[in-house]
């Protein structure tokens, strides 16, 4: 039936995952009451992927893990490549990125040992930054309360293009030892 590959189409769109044709003939099944054939939701599903195969399409319905969804092509991959990439830097603030980089060097660390460098609550920044998989728990400290231990993810090291976490910058290298003495001199 013709009148499915529209609804096919917005339920692929919709779908974060590939979506099965089983789950989408019981989605349809239910909201038309009518028992539906396979072979009509395959005639939608070849419909799409013919109607997407066109150059002018930037994706295509691709069928992988056993369902189908929309993927962009591959010659427009890159663009959205460089897209994402600068979408996510401009979605860390400074208070992330600082939190980040407590993580990041002094790594495995609670939250509590975050906070206490911070002088503020982390629960926030500590939720933002495992929610965008910066940062993972690598367990729980074998102490009273058994808090969280987090450290940096290989997102992370996609993120700020380093292959392992010794390739940061030494903490050595962001002081100037000529301000510091001076500071010290001041106090004494």
């Amino acid at each position: 039936m013709e009148y499915f590959v529209n609804h096919v189409e917005a339920l692929i769109f919709a779908s974060t995952n590939p979506i099965t044709a089983e789950e989408i003939k019981n989605v349809l099944e239910e909201m038309f009451s009518v028992k539906i054939a396979d072979s009509d939701i395959h005639f939608s599903l070849q419909v799409l992927e013919e109607k997407y195969r066109d150059e002018n399409y930037a994706m295509e319905v691709l069928k992988i893990g056993g369902g189908y969804q929309f993927l962009t092509k591959l010659s427009y991959q890159q663009s959205i490549k460089i897209f994402l990439k600068q979408q996510s830097k401009k979605k860390l603030s400074t208070s992330t990125l600082e939190t980040l980089a407590i993580i990041a060097y002094k790594q495995p660390i609670t939250k509590q040992e975050i906070e206490k460098i911070r002088g503020m609550n982390s629960d926030y920044t500590v939720q933002k930054l495992l929610e965008k998989e910066l940062v993972i728990i690598k367990g729980k400290l074998d102490t009273v309360g058994k808090p969280l231990i987090y450290g940096t993810s290989t997102k992370f090291m996609d993120y700020f293009g380093i292959n392992d976490i010794n390739e940061l910058p030494a903490l050595k290298d962001f002081f100037n030892t000529e301000n510091t003495l001076l500071i010290e001199d001041k106090q004494e």
